[in-house]
């Protein structure tokens, strides 16, 4: 049963999501066009196995979905809207001070 996340739980799942580069790089391609397993492993040079793990997470999160099309399935972004989230998050402009890396914020529980 699917049911609506409530505004912080979308942000949570959203970091989530976004805490990996790997899926990262997975949600940009989705948010250019859906694309099959098998497609995404050759363009992002990753194992099939890693990529299920990622496509898992992502579906976990409730941000991808497959769409059955024959003997194979196919991933897509579960909302148009989170490609205009990817694109306002990609043009952000953070402040972050050249000397740190969240790594450092993430010893001080920060991150």
């Amino acid at each position: 049963m699917l049911t609506l996340a409530s505004e912080v739980e979308v942000l949570a799942r959203f970091g989530r999501a976004l805490a990996d580069p790997i899926r990262c790089r997975v949600l940009l391609a989705l948010r250019a066009a859906p694309a099959y397993p098998s497609e995404l492993a050759e363009s992002l040079r990753v194992s099939r196995t890693r990529l299920s793990n990622h496509l898992a997470c992502l579906r976990d999160c409730g941000l991808v979905v497959t769409v059955p099309d024959g003997r194979r399935t196919r991933y897509e972004l579960a909302d148009p809207r989170l490609g205009h989230a990817l694109d306002d998050l990609r043009t952000a402009v953070l402040a972050v001070e050249t000397d740190r890396t969240c790594l450092d914020a993430a010893e001080k529980g920060c991150c």
